[in-house]
């Protein structure tokens, strides 16, 4: 209830209150929260530059203390609290803030730590050079002005703007029931999407994103993948993923650190540090041995020391996980249009950006033409008057008043008063040749004026044409580089679309540098060949593990640990055939003592598909292979091995084959998949062969219908010897002699079953590889030593040979 004049008045307090709230919300809305889409400012900040303008802080003046400029805010335009005023212009004028300050800050005006700004008694301000802009003509009559809070004065309903600074500079606020979050974007880039538009009114906007390419914040950073862009830009909403610059350096002693330049807009970088510590202290994040932050004047630099092997690619992409490493900006492209907060795209806001220009370049237009034509019209009368100069100054003398002197000039010479009184105030000076010739000069130099500024206004294209040169004047005086990257999002696209399918060989060195060539890399030759370098290893490096994939499969990597790891073939970086290749522990995150036992693509997971495993112990294990159709960046767990053991071979089978299981001193023991019933992913598995004393497993292979068991030694002896005569046994036998092993030949490496279109590679421990075509190898029967495969100098051993799969094309090309 409300009394008055003693009277009692009935409301309904649910519709006083909804009344209420809706004024308070529309009050917030027009006149505090939300930028016009014009000149892309909110009220506080239109004040604050129009009361800095009004006293005259211009880019050459001195600067003026803060607490006068909030002053003056306050009781001349914004009738608000002191440090709402204080903190505005002070983010104004932070270049981490905003992309283009409108405001030159002298003293403390805070840190991208989070430092507070010092106090306003402190600090001082001026308007920087691109402020000017927007306040240009405001003298010229080309906005509205409307009475100020106590009706003593009138202050500008908004700013002529002569760059887009709502797109430009962006904008962030919170009504009631609405937000905005505008990013910024580089001057040039919104300025030549604007040029398209006057040039190319039809052209749409994934035509514009050509030249406004997204946003572009004032702390750089990279935005990954254009999904999020394309639709803020199109919807007026959208989700922009922006990630830091980090590069990763490597130190001595095989250690790494990430060195951070550049953090995501409006990102704290002290609370960033402080939740990497923390990270690294609750062990979320492991293998940081050193944080510190040694930015300074020169620019932003977060260092990240790593422990000795760790893999800092894990490193960093666990910092974009569970820090503001990477952040998602959330786009409302929400202003205020004639008042009414609207959800704008990139061209509606360009279009009332240029609309608005178009009312400015005509109030002007219109404001400089009356000028003119009035100071013309003075002329004409200076004119007359020069002309009648005698009859003039007799008028003037024989006058008793000046007010019978300008009666007598409007009569006689059909002068207007405007006229007669400028004669009446023109100094004799003007009576001089020089003078009259410089009034005829400026006469007509008006008419021309005039002439141009009416057909302005009579032309639509000719007031597009005045914007767009103004504009690119603005381009020319302001512009600069653009300073936040583009980076493609691995979640927006599928990268193995960008891969071409190819066959490929994949190495990998018994100190754990892989690589990935192609296929044609290496030509076949005849048994005997010395062969070639497959890469350049340090000196006590080997190549251990060689296979021929194709780059869209998958690759399993199994460990001798028992664990395996999942990639496709071209995440293994491309090198040359002389090059080391990169680091496995920067692929794979394996565990210290942990090195890849064998490598098998797969094209993909089917059902009724097994993985079959031999361990060096001589233990035996299927698995469905659907039960690995999943990736931890840790691994996962292949088989579950005894203390001593480790993981020899993997094949891929379809669970209705034979194995074949072979053991350096020269046994082998043939028997049917089925005798191995499927177990889980950890399962341990069961003998697959029993082992004499000092024996192991050196390999494992599935035998095939008119089939050869390849053996090789370590000093380059082989032989093949038909798979029949392996006679099946059952499962955990002792096996039987396939190779007769002396110190001439030495312990068997290796075993394969092949056949004789197949083609194999041979390795030594120097690096050293021959391709050579199985059927130039020896047919022999199993108690024998076999024929030299590869020549091996003093010191050299074979250390394994591995099966070539060649197309028919590559056959003939070789």
């Amino acid at each position: 209830m409300a009394e008055e004049n003693n009277r009692v008045l009935q409301v309904n307090i649910e519709e006083e209150m909804e009344k209420s709230y809706i004024d308070y919300a529309m009050s917030v809305i027009v006149s505090r929260a939300l930028p016009d889409v014009r000149d892309g400012l909110k009220p506080v900040h239109r004040r604050i530059l129009y009361a800095m303008s009004e006293l005259g802080l211009t880019p050459e003046k001195s600067y003026r203390k803060c607490a006068r400029i909030v002053g003056d805010v306050l009781g001349k335009y914004h009738p608000h609290g002191d440090s709402a005023v204080y903190e505005a212009l002070v983010r104004l004028a932070q270049d981490f803030s905003t992309r283009y300050p409108l405001v030159d800050g002298h003293g403390n005006f805070g840190s991208v730590d989070g430092d507070g700004a010092a106090a306003m008694r402190y600090t001082e301000a001026k308007m920087t050079k691109i402020t000017q802009e927007l306040l240009r003509d405001i003298n010229k009559n080309t906005v509205n002005f409307s009475p100020n809070f106590d009706e003593t004065l009138k202050e500008p309903e908004v700013l002529p703007s002569r760059f887009p600074n709502l797109l430009v500079n962006g904008s962030a606020g919170i009504a009631v029931g609405m937000a905005t979050n505008i990013p910024p974007h580089n001057l040039g880039e919104i300025i030549d999407g604007i040029v398209e538009i006057i040039d190319h009114p039809e052209i749409t906007i994934e035509q514009l994103m050509k030249k406004i390419k997204g946003p572009d914040f004032p702390t750089g950073g990279i935005i990954l993948g254009k999904e999020g862009v394309k639709q803020a830009y199109t919807t007026g909403r959208g989700k922009v993923k922006v990630r830091a610059k980090a590069n990763i350096e490597q130190m001595t002693n095989s250690k790494y650190r990430i060195i951070v330049t550049e953090i995501p807009y409006q990102v704290n970088k002290a609370k960033l540090i402080e939740k990497i510590a923390e990270l690294v202290k609750d062990k979320k994040i492991e293998g940081i041995s050193d944080l510190r932050d040694e930015s300074d004047r020169h620019g932003m630099r977060i260092v990240v020391e790593l422990k000795k092997d760790v893999n800092p690619n894990v490193v960093l992409n666990l910092l974009y996980k569970h820090t503001q490493m990477q952040e998602t900006f959330g786009v409302i492209m929400l202003a205020l249009v004639d008042n009414e907060p609207r959800i704008l795209n990139l061209r509606q806001i360009l279009d009332y950006y240029i609309e608005h220009q178009k009312e400015v370049i005509i109030r002007r237009t219109r404001f400089d033409l009356e000028k003119a034509q009035a100071r013309a019209h003075i002329l004409e009368g200076l004119r007359i008057a020069l002309d009648h100069i005698d009859a003039v100054i007799d008028l003037i003398r024989n006058s008793k008043t000046v007010q019978i002197a300008k009666d007598g000039l409007i009569h006689q010479f059909k002068l207007s008063e405007k006229q007669a009184q400028a004669i009446l105030d023109m100094r004799l000076q003007r009576l001089t040749g020089l003078e009259r010739e410089k009034i005829e000069e400026e006469y007509h130099s008006l008419l021309e004026t005039i002439k141009n500024l009416k057909e302005i206004l009579e032309s639509e294209y000719r007031i597009l044409q005045v914007i767009r040169e103004e504009l690119l004047e603005v381009k020319e005086k302001y512009n600069d580089d653009r300073r936040t990257g583009f980076d493609i999002d691995a979640s927006e696209i599928d990268i193995e679309d960008l891969i071409e399918q190819e066959d490929v060989v994949i190495t990998l060195t018994h100190f754990g540098y892989i690589k990935r060539l192609p296929s044609n890399t290496y030509r076949s030759q005849k048994r005997g060949g010395k062969g070639v370098a497959a890469l350049s290893t340090r000196e006590d490096d080997f190549v251990e593990h060689l296979f021929m994939t194709s780059t869209h499969h998958y690759l399993l990597f199994f460990t001798n640990k028992g664990k395996v790891y999942r990639l496709k073939a071209f995440e293994i970086p491309e090198a040359s055939r002389q090059a080391r290749g990169t680091a496995i522990v920067n692929i794979l995150q394996l565990d210290p003592g942990e090195s890849i036992a064998t490598v098998i693509p797969v094209k993909e997971f089917k059902e009724n598909h097994y993985l079959i495993m031999a361990t060096k112990l001589g233990i035996i294990k299927k698995t469905e292979l659907i039960e690995y159709d999943t990736s931890r960046r840790t691994g996962l767990v292949a088989i579950s091995l005894k203390e001593n053991d480790e993981l020899i071979n993997v094949r891929l089978t379809n669970g209705d084959g034979e194995v074949i299981i072979g053991t350096k001193k020269g046994y082998a023991i043939r028997f049917s998949e089925k005798d191995v019933r499927p177990t889980g992913r950890t399962s341990m598995g069961v003998k697959g062969i029993d082992l004499r004393d000092g024996d192991e497993v050196i390999g494992m292979d599935l035998a095939l219908e008119d089939s050869y068991l390849l053996a090789v030694s370590e000093n380059g002896f082989g032989k093949m010897t038909p798979v029949e005569e392996y006679r099946i046994q059952s499962r955990g036998g002792k096996g039987i002699i396939t190779y007769n092993i002396t110190s001439k030949t030495g312990d068997l490496v290796g075993i394969r079953v092949v056949q004789k279109e197949d083609e194999i590679m041979l390795m030594n421990n120097n690096g050293i590889v021959i391709r050579l075509e199985v059927k130039g190898i020896s047919k022999m029967g199993r108690n024998t030593q076999g024929v030299t495969l590869m020549r091996a100098k003093e010191g050299e051993k074979i250390i394994t040979a591995a099966k070539v799969y060649v197309s028919d094309e590559s056959e003939e090309d070789e």
